[in-house]
């Protein structure tokens, strides 16, 4: 009972946050309401991710939501309210301005709950997979708001994660632990900044050579990984069959 209190008090505390910075957007940039497709895509983002979130919890009886998960939840909420951002740009002009004012913070906070976690020993696996799942979606949600100027293949920055996870579900060996890397962060926030300033449009010309520089590291870091990955197969591969000449040596 304790614990669940404690939660509910996480969540509790995260929303009211977002409650009050989103607040300061409103009378900063008089925001306007979003229309029915932006709210609808909001809700949508936000059901789906906090039900991910407590089925977790759920499946993991001994994992708790620390506060390293309650920043990772506000930065998903606000990563709810930039894709409503990006689905309403399809139908009507939306503010550039908040929409980077939105994805800052998004960017920002990401390094805070790893260190929050770090500093509170409350490192988990379920808190890794929150927040790179939420890194993983806002690249996608970025990718597709600057594709609308910049081009389909931006799409591509934002479809790698998934399209790696796919690639698990037909091929179970892809599915192995990969080692701790700490370039990944590196590579994801790169990805990140250079989606935003695209987004932005304050650097026309140089943000073109930007995105292409995050697609790059990204094909690198993916690539890497699935090399790795590779490697390992080869060897389980190369175990197996060394066994069973074996076997059969032994059987004659």
């Amino acid at each position: 009972m304790k614990r669940v209190q404690l939660e509910a008090i996480g969540w509790a505390s995260a929303g009211a946050a977002l409650v009050l910075f989103m607040g300061v957007l409103v009378v900063q940039w008089r925001m306007a309401l979003l229309p029915p497709s932006g709210w609808v895509a909001v809700l949508a983002y936000l059901l789906v991710s906090n039900a991910l979130v407590v089925r977790g919890l759920r499946r993991r009886r001994s994992a708790r939501f620390g506060p390293a998960n309650i920043v990772t939840a506000m930065r998903s909420t606000i990563v709810g309210v930039i894709t409503g951002l990006v689905v309403a740009s399809f139908t009507a002009p939306i503010s550039i301005g908040l929409l980077v004012a939105l994805v800052v913070p998004a960017l920002a906070l990401d390094a805070v709950d790893g260190w929050v976690a770090r500093r509170t020993g409350t490192t988990s696996e379920l808190g890794a997979r929150f927040d790179m799942e939420v890194d993983a979606f806002l690249l996608l949600v970025l990718s597709v708001f600057v594709a609308q100027t910049m081009g389909l293949w931006v799409l591509a920055i934002g479809l790698l994660r998934y399209a790696f996870v796919a690639a698990g579900w037909a091929l179970p060996w892809m599915r192995r632990q990969l080692p701790p890397r700490y370039w990944r962060k590196v590579v994801t926030a790169v990805a990140g900044i250079a989606l935003a300033i695209a987004a932005s449009g304050l650097l026309p010309g140089i943000d073109i050579a930007l995105v292409a520089f995050a697609l790059a590291l990204l094909v690198e870091s993916f690539g890497r990984d699935v090399s790795w990955l590779v490697a390992r197969r080869r060897d389980e591969v190369g175990v197996r069959r060394a066994a069973l000449k074996q076997s059969t040596v032994r059987s004659r």
